[in-house]
């Protein structure tokens, strides 16, 4: 991002020439972020292990363009559901680069991932039972809860005692026993600790466990694994007091611990694998938001805008700190505190609380920041309002890659019930 003169702009692009163009709310992703952040994470993995797979986690934002732009780096895709896996596929990826790590998976999901032979990471013996009565899968992992869990709020937090996710160690064992039995060959095997980690240590606990299991499943069971993905968020700050990732010491210390154990194991040489969501594509994202209202009362300013809840959730759902600019006031003294809030009828549909900005005033654009992860994915029709227009934008290029919604769009796919009068 650029300051000129007072205006913002994103890789060479004017956020008022996409506003005037594209209207608000409107999501600007940086396609050469994405690119470098990519890359950054892909260098300091390889500085200390050569066999590295990258799986992007599409949840935190399944753009169709920005699946392409991480499938031409090379990354492989971490999916979450059968949209996911279909989405990937028409981006490009070949099935071999796709791992689908499901929870409660209904049987015709299963048979669609069996059709589809991307690799299935199974979450629990159920749906290793009802996967191996369809067809025994070339490659097939196991998600694993190492019982220690990570994440910015409880909400995201994906192991530990009270997790959903996950088989735990002695049912770790039934599993890969009965996926060979079944004639299963090739196996990985797969954790994930939670989302938003900033801090390396839980990292490197959940691996000692992780390979634990992994050295009780190669000696009782006699399996060799491919793979081992050591699942979780790495983190990126969003407060001005959060410390960003140090990426040189969590490639140093996690990988120093798997090089040893797989040596001391004797679990040979597999990939080691992480799963990036929000690292990759949080920074690359801006949600501009036009101020269509203030209002003061003998308690608060409120800087009312056209993005609600229902277009960045983050803030309502997790209490998430994201920084707000004004767009058009950059520079300008902050000398008001506001409250930004949306047009949702709900009270808790606040963007940003408490916020010293420059005096704004109606008509004024504002700049959500860190806004390209868990934005427009976890975005809804809440209120009947349709959804927002997505725009990339490159070394001072841009383009549409996601249509704002209509009102008939709102509309698709229902209908009166024919008995009503």
């Amino acid at each position: 991002m650029e300051n000129r003169s007072g205006k913002l702009y994103i890789d060479g692009v004017s956020a008022g020439e996409l506003v005037a163009k594209f209207d608000t709310p409107l999501y600007v992703t940086s396609e050469k972020q994405i690119r470098e952040n990519y890359s950054r994470l892909r260098k300091a993995l390889l500085r200390n292990y050569k066999k590295i797979r990258i799986y992007y986690a599409a949840k935190a934002n399944s753009n169709l363009s920005v699946l392409k732009i991480l499938e031409t780096e090379g990354s492989n895709l971490d999916a979450v559901s059968p949209g996911e896996v279909s989405m990937a596929l028409k981006a490009g990826f070949s099935p071999e680069r796709i791992l689908f790590t499901g929870t409660s998976v209904r049987n015709d999901e299963l048979k669609f991932l069996v059709d589809s032979d991307v690799t299935v990471n199974v979450d629990s013996l159920s749906q290793l039972g009802r996967l191996l009565s369809m067809a025994v899968p070339n490659l097939l992992s196991v998600r694993v809860n190492p019982e220690i869990g990570a994440g910015y709020h409880s909400h995201v937090i994906t192991a530990g005692k009270h997790s959903k996710f996950g088989v735990w160690a002695e049912d770790a064992l039934t599993a890969y026993e009965t996926a060979k039995r079944a004639g299963a060959k090739r196996f990985g095997i797969q954790m994930h600790v939670g989302s938003g980690v900033l801090d390396v240590e839980p990292f490197v606990l959940a691996l000692e466990n992780l390979l634990s299991i992994a050295k009780k499943v190669h000696d009782q069971v006699g399996v060799e694994f491919e793979f081992i993905d050591m699942g979780g968020g790495l983190g990126v700050p969003y407060k001005p007091e959060d410390k960003e990732l140090d990426l040189t010491l969590f490639s140093d210390k996690v990988l120093a611990l798997f090089k040893r154990r797989i040596d001391e194991y004797g679990l040979g040489d597999p990939f080691f694998c992480v799963e990036p969501g929000r690292y990759l594509v949080c920074d690359a994202g801006v949600l501009l938001t036009t101020v269509n209202t203030v209002k003061t009362t003998p308690l608060k300013k409120f800087a009312g805008v056209d993005a609600g809840f229902n277009t960045l959730i983050r803030p309502t759902m997790y209490g998430s700190y994201h920084p707000v600019l004004v767009a058009d006031k950059l520079g300008s003294l902050e000398e008001e505190k506001y409250d930004v809030v949306g047009p949702i009828c709900e009270s808790g549909d606040t963007l940003a609380g408490d916020r010293r900005l420059p005096k704004i005033e109606e008509g004024d654009l504002l700049a959500v920041l860190n806004a390209g992860a868990y934005g427009f994915s976890m975005s809804s029709q809440y209120n009947v309002r349709p959804r927002a227009a997505e725009v990339l934008v490159k070394n001072g290029k841009y383009t549409l890659i996601r249509e704002r919604e209509t009102f008939e769009d709102l509309l698709s796919g229902q209908r009166v019930a024919g008995w009503i009068r």
